[in-house]
């Protein structure tokens, strides 16, 4: 059988991935003024174990008013570089690329956690710390809603310092042993902000054109790339369609940019400039609803591309490859709903026999059982029993 292509390796300048198996990065707010914890380790080093090729740490803040909310993970001082090259040492022992976002919320900051109602903060709730330093700023003094307090205009110098702030954490982030990195340039969060023409009302070189909208995002790639290693991968994520003023050729003309910033994959994603946007809702409701996005980026930029969005399955996986849509296949939901995604997707398309693609400790009994005179197959393959027409459960 020829192997399935989401379980090739694939190079990316001095990097191999094993796979195309990619875990997206996700926010988990659990962080503890600042630090990651226990359960960054346990969470990306899950990821690791079940097969992935490469585990994308989530969003990492570059400044302390990068901040989005409580428990956001920051690597805006070395005092971080320790908890997080703790994680990035299990994802590679366990045959991953560890690789890491980073990230600045601007004007989407000093809010709530999601599942306590992303509202803004007073300042006075738990875990809360250096409050103002956490300044709400943006490219304008545009509130993201109609209750969001508004943020402070950055300065032209401010703007300037930003960028650079971004390759400090770069550099941080390769002394933590990171070989990815990710900008955030997606879902309403600064580089976004500045992007877009509802957020930036700018009049100066950072605002009206679209070229001066691009500015920013073009300066971060720019300052990253001349401390990230030559030899280390640079994504960005960026939300190709905003239904705001932004959108797929939008993305198309700046990927072209980025990639002559050095730049060699967009992480094609969507939405974010708007609180409530009901054309992308209608748009979520279908499998691999965002992979036209990198499959049009991929086409008309000439720059390798990253699909996401409701990837469920192992042959869509496939067949998004297959079809020439994207190089990478992230995953996000589905993957917290199986950290094991990898390895059951590679046993569906035959890819793995001996369950090499995971460690010893769970190789080892799983190709056990599969040599055995066993007559199921693992739970992920159908509901239950009644599935298969046997009506004794």
């Amino acid at each position: 059988m020829t192997q399935p292509l989401l379980f090739s390796p694939l190079d990316i300048r001095g990097v191999r991935l094993k796979n195309r198996v990619v875990v997206a990065p996700m926010h988990q707010y659990s962080a503890v003024e600042g630090f990651a914890t226990d359960w960054h380790l346990v969470n990306v080093g899950k990821y690791a174990q079940g097969g992935a090729g490469l585990v994308i740490m989530e969003s990492t803040k570059v400044a302390r008013n990068g901040c989005g909310t409580v428990g956001d993970v920051g690597l805006w001082d070395d005092a971080f570089i320790p908890n997080l090259a703790r994680c990035a040492a299990f994802i590679k022992a366990h045959g991953a690329v560890a690789g890491i976002q980073l990230g600045h919320a601007g004007r989407k900051a000093r809010l709530s956690r999601p599942w306590e109602g992303g509202k803004p903060l007073r300042g006075d709730e738990p875990g809360i710390f250096d409050w103002e330093g956490w300044e709400l700023v943006a490219p304008s003094a545009v509130p993201h809603t109609e209750k969001s307090p508004p943020p402070r205009a950055l300065s032209h110098n401010e703007i300037r310092d930003l960028a650079v702030k971004w390759s400090e954490a770069a550099a941080r982030a390769d002394a933590a042993g990171f070989d990815v990195l990710e900008i955030h340039g997606a879902h309403g969060y600064l580089i976004h902000q500045f992007l877009s023409p509802v957020a930036n009302v700018r009049t100066d070189q950072y605002g009206g054109s679209e070229l001066n909208r691009m500015r920013f995002a073009i300066e971060v790639a720019e300052c990253v790339r001349a401390v990230w290693p030559a030899d280390k991968p640079l994504f960005m994520r960026l939300s190709c369609e905003d239904d705001a003023g932004w959108g797929p050729d939008e993305s198309v003309r700046l990927a072209k940019l980025l990639k002559a910033q050095g730049v060699d994959v967009i992480d094609c994603s969507s939405g974010g400039t708007l609180a409530y946007s009901p054309s992308d809702s209608v748009r979520a409701q279908k499998y691999g609803y965002q992979v036209p996005y990198a499959e049009k980026i991929r086409n008309e930029a000439d720059i390798m591309t990253m699909a996401v969005g409701h990837i469920v399955h192992a042959d869509q996986a496939e067949a998004i490859l297959q079809e020439g849509r994207a190089d990478l296949t992230a995953l996000a939901r589905e993957i917290i709903y199986n950290p094991n995604w990898p390895m059951d997707a590679a046993q569906k398309l035959g890819a793995d026999p001996n369950f090499d693609l995971v460690p010893p400790p769970y190789s080892y009994w799983l190709g056990k059982r599969a040599k055995s005179a066993f007559e199921g197959k693992p739970s992920t393959w159908t509901a239950g029993l009644a599935d298969r027409g046997n009506t004794k459960l």
